[in-house]
């Protein structure tokens, strides 16, 4: 499978490309500063892996590199860069809507906060308390509530390296709801009394960033059970009340 990944050199992005090549899978990075590429990968990954080096607010250079791809995953930017990061997935998801030979198939990088809150009709980042910035995501997925790509938003909590992970077991994944068992009387609480729960159990959120790569790339088929749905992701324990 010919997979391209946006944002590269970042935590994200490096491990797709890791994952990717040892999957067998045909990889193209796309990213501003090939010697930091370079500096991350292996021997083994950095050779087999094709190397765009642009600027991400290029639509004519992202169209270019979306070439006869059969998915992308846009791990580029923060919502902490405001506009800029609207801008360059905005960008991204423009020029796979239009290209005549991509298939159609993305992954995007939202957060947590992305996500219904079981027993609510509410999400984390239009709680009080939540960073501002992350309305930015939200914004995100407005715009690919207008797309008829075949996209998934990955939703995770905090990512943190393996080795800082306390738990070796195969994560639990949730779509249109947050991975957290919380009881019905949740929804008794007040916004910001909602908000301060929250917090309060946002580490049971913590999940690897290598689990994390592994189910995108475990789901790259078109028509999926992914399919236009915000993906959860946390260890077994944690996981919301059916």
């Amino acid at each position: 499978m010919k997979i391209i990944v946006f944002g590269a050199t970042g935590n994200t992005g490096s491990r797709a490309l890791k994952q990717g090549v040892m999957r067998g899978h045909e990889m193209t990075a796309f990213v501003r500063n090939a010697e930091k590429f370079y500096e991350q990968q292996d021997e083994r990954s950095a050779g087999q892996v094709k190397v765009v080096v642009d600027d991400i607010l290029n639509p004519v250079s992202v169209g270019e590199a979306l070439s006869h791809q059969d998915a992308a995953i846009i791990a580029a930017g923060h919502a902490g860069q405001g506009e800029e990061f609207v801008r360059l997935v905005d960008n991204i998801i423009s020029q796979c809507e239009i290209h005549p030979s991509f298939s159609g198939r993305v992954w995007v990088m939202g957060g947590a906060g992305l996500l219904p809150i079981p027993n609510t009709d509410l999400i984390g980042n239009n709680l009080p308390g939540f960073p501002p910035a992350f309305q930015n995501h939200n914004r995100n997925f407005e715009r690919l509530l207008k797309s008829e790509l075949d996209w998934s938003v990955m939703c995770p909590g905090t990512m943190i390296d393996s080795a800082e992970s306390a738990s070796s077991v195969h994560p639990h994944v949730t779509t249109e709801t947050l991975p957290l068992k919380v009881p019905k009387t949740i929804q008794d609480l007040s916004e910001a009394d909602l908000a301060g729960y929250l917090f309060s159990r946002l580490q049971e959120l913590d999940v690897a960033y290598e689990d994390v790569v592994a189910c995108m790339l475990d789901h790259l088929e078109l028509g999926g059970p992914f399919k236009k749905k915000r993906v959860g992701i946390a260890y077994p324990g944690n996981r919301s009340l059916d």
